[in-house]
């Protein structure tokens, strides 16, 4: 109890970091070839910005993206080879994370289809700037070795 109640304190300032954090890494993935979308009501460009934007002043720092069509194995080399993303599901922590969504499973009312799979990323409070290299260096294994 302790603990959750001293990081009460900061939880503001940490909160807004992570959303400025997560904005950055988010802008830049989406101008990745690998990247086929997105998902993350805070950015201008989604469908949701509207009534996020009437509705909320700031957003959390975890969001989803969709890939262009790869393999599985592929999916599970570019998770693996990252090294600042921690493998797991949660968010309001200080460290980044990232996990495989299984998205289809848990959807009820609308059929789920993406094209492609879908991860969901936490963004901590680590520089954005090393964590971009880090997805960075990742997505190049997406790609097939050049000759």
């Amino acid at each position: 109890c302790y603990l959750a109640l001293r990081g009460f304190r900061t939880i503001g300032v940490r909160m807004k970091q992570q959303m400025e954090n997560a904005l950055k890494v988010a802008r830049w993935l989406q101008s990745r070839p690998e990247v086929k979308r997105v998902i993350y009501p805070a950015l201008e460009s989604d469908p949701g910005h509207r009534i996020w934007r009437r509705d909320f002043e700031g957003a959390a720092a975890l969001f989803s993206f969709v890939l262009e069509p790869v393999g599985e194995k592929a999916v599970g080399t570019f998770i693996d080879s990252l090294e600042l993303f921690g493998i797991g599901s949660s968010w309001g922590g200080y460290e980044s994370l990232v996990v495989l969504a299984d998205v289809e499973r848990h959807r009820t009312v609308t059929r789920w289809e993406p094209g492609g799979p879908t991860l969901r990323l936490h963004i901590g409070l680590e520089d954005p700037d090393d964590l971009i290299a880090d997805l960075e260096q990742g997505l190049a294994r997406l790609k097939p070795p050049a000759g």
